[in-house]
């Protein structure tokens, strides 16, 4: 994705996110998606209800809920 479909440039995130707290080569930012993608999903389960969980996590380094 272009920066210019974020409302936010990746710089702008960094130096803002940095004003709080520590970065590290390799941290993830995990920023969502644009406005209007689910809708071009052929499928509208994709979307989340209440109640349900997302659970994201790489091996060796841990688990975000």
């Amino acid at each position: 994705m272009g920066g210019s479909e974020q409302e936010f440039e990746v710089e702008e995130i960094v130096r803002y996110l940095s004003q709080f707290m520590v970065l590290d080569p390799g941290d993830i930012i995990k920023t969502g998606t644009p406005e209007g993608v689910a809708p071009g999903c052929p499928d509208p389960k994709p979307y989340l209800r209440a109640g349900q969980v997302v659970k994201c996590g790489i091996d060796g380094l841990g688990v975000q809920r």
